[in-house]
């Protein structure tokens, strides 16, 4: 058997243990595609090269192939690139498909409704959590988080919302040594994350102040359909505009919101 296993791998062209050619060029497509999302600006050759170390050569490629793909645009007068219009129909696909969308845009504009602040609704994707929907106030002017948008768990009301449904250990070993900040505010330190995270389960929400953004009070609710919860809702309020009776107020709807959300998809048989 080992013989016929040495002779496959010869055959193959590959050293074991090594990853095979196509499966490393897709891996780089991915993670170029990756850095394209996580920049707002035009990107040239050079810049790719200092962001992902990958060769020049291959790089030639990779843009070629998702340039013809629909995967990138380019500028032909700086020879920079950008992300294209397939990404933005592949991402809309997955919100397309996702069953729980519809009842969860029905549930922000219930909360905005009562409220009159932004209701967002978003999935914790390990340490980060994507906005997949929004909806804005009409009466207030602040920050309003784009679908796709991606915050660190640790400093928003969405993200500790969803760490409080995991055990102190499975947070130990998620999060990073180093928790880095988006204000001064922001908890950078385990062991006041945990605390947090504490009076978050006590209650039966999360809260933030200025901590994900300066200016803006959030609280956030677990929409209780899995175990342990993937989903959450928060509300976005401008600091100027709510006291912290306010705050509880609107923490404690929240938290009613998501509880009959988590019923009705149960209901639905939606997991």
């Amino acid at each position: 058997m080992p013989q016929k296993l040495d002779t496959a791998v010869a055959a193959s062209g590959t050293t074991p243990g090594a990853e095979p050619a196509g499966v490393k060029s897709a891996r780089r497509a991915i993670d170029l595609i990756e850095t394209f999302a996580a920049n707002d600006v035009w990107l040239s050759l050079s810049d790719l090269h200092a962001r992902t170390g990958f060769p020049r050569s291959s790089l030639h490629g990779l843009l070629r192939t998702l340039l013809e793909a629909g995967w990138l645009e380019a500028d032909a007068n700086t020879a920079r690139y950008r992300l294209g219009v397939r990404a933005l129909i592949c991402g809309t696909a997955y919100l397309d498909r996702d069953a729980i969308v519809p009842f969860a845009t029905e549930a922000l504009e219930r909360i905005r409704e009562k409220t009159g602040f932004t209701a967002h609704f978003a999935r914790r994707n390990a340490t980060e959590v994507v906005y997949l929907e929004t909806r804005e106030s009409q009466h207030s002017t602040h920050l309003v988080s784009r679908v796709g948008r991606t915050l660190p768990t640790h400093a928003t009301a969405l993200g500790k919302a969803l760490l409080a449904e995991l055990t102190h250990d499975e947070i130990e070993s998620l999060m990073p040594a180093e928790l880095p900040p988006l204000t001064p505010n922001t908890i950078t330190d385990m062991e006041a994350l945990h605390a947090d995270l504490a009076r978050t389960r006590e209650r039966g929400y999360a809260a933030e102040r200025e901590e994900g953004t300066l200016g803006v009070r959030c609280v956030a609710a677990v929409i209780p359909y899995r175990i342990p919860g993937t989903d959450a809702m928060s509300c976005s309020m401008p600091i100027g505009q709510v006291d912290d009776a306010d705050v509880q107020r609107v923490g404690e709807l929240l938290a009613e919101t998501t509880a009959e959300l988590g019923q009705q998809l149960r209901r639905a048989g939606i997991r």
